[in-house]
């Protein structure tokens, strides 16, 4: 008697695998972060131009992953600063992106792009220096 394999079983078997182990980074990362922000000296009220704040550093602010935006520092006795905000590929991300292509999971690629999930702010996260008015 000859031993046969069985090639479809193994395929399939082999994909269910592959699948599971890409999941795209909708599903792993989500599409939103928090955006940490500190203060030297703390208790600094944040505000971004996106419509986000916080009352006083340190604080995290949930944001979409592919937010741009600016924020405002404000603390009695010292000078407004500003630091700007954008996105890049984050390293986890960019593995999600690429099981995404591995599989051929182009409608799982193509929702990453959309909700930013492969994405991390950027500088996250933060630390402003803030300058005392002159008197």
């Amino acid at each position: 008697m000859t031993k046969t394999s069985n090639i479809p079983a193994r395929l399939a078997a082999g994909t269910a695998m592959l699948l599971t182990l890409s999941a795209c980074a909708t599903v792993t990362r989500g599409s939103k972060d928090a955006w940490i922000v500190n203060s030297e000296p703390p208790g600094a009220r944040v505000e971004t131009t996106n419509g986000h704040f916080c009352e006083a550093t340190p604080c995290a602010i949930k944001m979409n992953r592919k937010s741009e935006f600016v924020a405002t520092l404000t603390k009695e006795g010292y000078k407004p600063a500003t630091v700007t905000v954008t996105h890049k590929t984050a390293g986890s991300g960019a593995a999600a992106v690429a099981g995404n292509v591995l599989v051929g999971g182009v409608i799982g690629l193509g929702v990453d792009m959309m909700t930013g999930a492969s994405q991390d702010l950027t500088p996250n996260p933060v630390t402003v220096i803030l300058e005392k008015k002159n008197k």
